[in-house]
């Protein structure tokens, strides 16, 4: 029973999905709350910090590695672009291709939002401590995730 509300939430409390699924929500709320002032989403994190630690990406690679529809990252490119944050650059291998890199104010904004996120994720795992933090990802890597590209990880 959910006591704010009266309702009987039992067998979704014994859900992994539906536990998972509003851990999620929690999480990207909260994630929206700390990075609010660099107006930066959980995606555009994930895209700009694979782009910081692996310059010269292709597109299609950082797609396949965050499980992202290649058709979702091009706006989500776009908009990073627009805003001065990373450069796409023809590939000398492959003239159909670009290479990804983050721009010289890309790569010092990444240094304030990754502050940021440090702080985020010490907000987001206080209550389960060190420990704990290290268990829920030993558990959660126990999940299958596959780069099928079905999703935008916004959603």
């Amino acid at each position: 029973m959910d006591d704010r509300s009266g309702i009987d939430l039992s067998t979704l409390q014994g859900s992994v999905g539906y536990r998972l699924r509003r851990a999620q929500i929690a999480a990207f709320t909260l994630f929206t709350q700390f990075m609010a002032e660099f107006d930066i989403r959980p995606t555009q994190f994930a895209i700009l910090t694979v782009i910081r630690d692996n310059p010269g990406l292709s597109q299609s690679q950082i797609s396949d590695a965050l499980g992202l529809k290649r058709a979702n990252l091009v706006p989500l490119l776009d908009g990073l672009e627009g805003r001065g944050l990373l450069v796409r650059s023809p590939s000398p291998a492959d003239r159909r291709s670009y290479c990804l890199h983050l721009t010289d104010h890309g790569q010092e904004r990444m240094k304030d939002i990754q502050a940021r996120h440090d702080a985020y994720e010490q907000e987001l795992t206080a209550t389960l401590g060190p420990a704990g933090r290290g268990a829920l990802l030993a558990l959660l890597d126990g999940f299958q995730f596959t780069g099928g590209g079905d999703g935008d990880g916004e959603g």
